[in-house]
């Protein structure tokens, strides 16, 4: 039961790796393409709260909304830290 779990989980992570590979190749060609790295963002953030909504609904998301600030101020989004 436990390895069925482990393997379970090995799948969604690689799918989330690729997810972010993905993702990371096109948000670099559209900057190559002149579009702004914040206008990106703002609109990656509308694309996947969209998504959620679709899926979870406005409650569950906005749930999921009110934990980002804590967890943005732990790390939990930086991908170059630097560690003092």
């Amino acid at each position: 039961m436990d390895q069925d779990r482990d393997i379970a989980d090995a799948e969604i992570a690689e799918q989330k790796r690729a997810a972010l590979a993905y993702l990371t190749e096109a948000w670099d060609e559209a900057v190559a393409e002149g579009i702004e790295p914040d206008i990106m963002a703002h609109a990656a953030l509308f694309a996947s709260l969209s998504d959620l909504i679709d899926t979870y609904g406005e409650d569950a998301v906005a749930e999921l909304a009110v934990s980002l600030p804590d967890r943005i101020r732990r790390g939990e989004f930086t991908l170059q830290r630097t560690i003092q």
